[in-house]
């Protein structure tokens, strides 16, 4: 079901690509088969990540960003990532109400996704959906987080450029330090600028963008904006193309999106890993007897680790067990 869906959807068939977004949040089988179904038609779409505190008009920024992309003739994906329904699982739906101008343009695919409890600000299927939306046809696809707060830095496992956006409003800048979001930001926007202290805001982000230690290829803009007016979006517009024109000169972009790759593989195979290491030291698993042991004091856990290493338990045992990595 998953092959013909893919091909139908990479074919242009919307409601195929719908059916995938629900396909792709069932469980870890489907999200994997559905990854390795859309792997080779993958790579040409351009993501843009939008992050940010709540509250900083990030549905308005994307939602001018997209009519941007429009104007010049490029077809569109929107994930929007939105807080988890606390009755029906799903996603609250509140970005996608914002953008309903977007619904008609057969060029603009919108899909939320719930946080499910995920930390990040993004779902944990943002990266495979984003996946999606590239292996079908999309020209660029734009990611807005949850809006979660300070620490939530999770945008960068998806987007070739990260847009971070804040508000005037006194300790933002201070906030956007300590987040480390002045590490992950390649291109800041002071959206509601007409309120007080924007301008203080755009001096003090700038000021601290060059004291800071930055990558030599590529300092951050920061811009004002107000979305709501439509004011300051083409200038964002323009520094997000800036930004892929200078990735796109050197290595930067090929290895940003290899970086990526293997981080996921990673991530995967520890969570795979994981899985059946709770297996494994559950009673009548493999290290059942072992976990035993340092329960009742009798070892410890760092040399219970050594010994199950040293004797080929936990590699040796789990080979004979179902892939773990679900590779046939």
């Amino acid at each position: 079901m998953v092959s013909q869906l893919v091909e139908d959807a990479t074919s242009g068939n919307r409601r195929a690509l719908a059916r995938l977004f629900t396909l792709l949040e069932r469980d870890d089988d489907t999200l994997a088969a559905i990854v390795r179904a859309t792997h080779t038609h993958a790579g040409n779409a351009y993501t843009v990540g939008v992050t940010g505190p709540p509250g900083a008009g990030k549905s308005t920024l994307v939602d001018g960003l997209v009519r941007a992309s429009r104007d010049e003739g490029l077809s569109v994906g929107v994930l929007a990532v939105d807080p988890t329904s606390p009755f029906s699982g799903g996603a609250v739906l509140g970005d996608r109400i914002r953008m309903q101008q977007h619904f008609l343009d057969r060029g603009v695919f919108i899909r939320s996704l719930a946080t499910k409890g995920a930390h990040g600000g993004l779902s944990r299927v943002a990266w495979a959906a984003a996946r999606l939306l590239d292996a079908c046809g999309r020209d660029v696809v734009y990611v807005e987080t949850v809006g979660v707060g300070q620490t939530e830095l999770e945008v960068m496992r998806v987007a070739d450029t990260v847009v971070v956006a804040v508000v005037p409003e006194a300790g933002d800048a201070v906030q956007a330090m300590k987040a480390g979001l002045m590490e992950i930001a390649d291109v800041f926007v002071v959206n509601k600028a007409d309120r007080s202290g924007a301008d203080r805001m755009v001096s003090a982000l700038r000021t601290m963008l060059e004291i800071g230690e930055h990558r030599p290829d590529w300092m951050p803009p920061v811009i004002a904006s107000q979305a709501h007016r439509k004011l300051g979006i083409p200038e964002l517009h323009d520094a997000i193309a800036r930004h892929r024109e200078s990735l796109q000169e050197g290595c930067g972009l090929s290895r940003r999106r290899g970086e990526r790759l293997r981080e996921e593989f990673t991530r995967t195979l520890a969570e795979r890993i994981q899985s059946r290491l709770a297996d494994a030291t559950s009673p009548g698993g493999a290290l059942a007897d072992l976990a035993a042991r340092v329960e009742r004091g009798e070892v410890d856990p760092y040399t219970a680790a050594g010994q199950a290493m040293a004797e080929g338990i936990a590699l040796g045992r789990f080979a004979s067990l179902e892939d773990p990595c679900g590779i046939k």
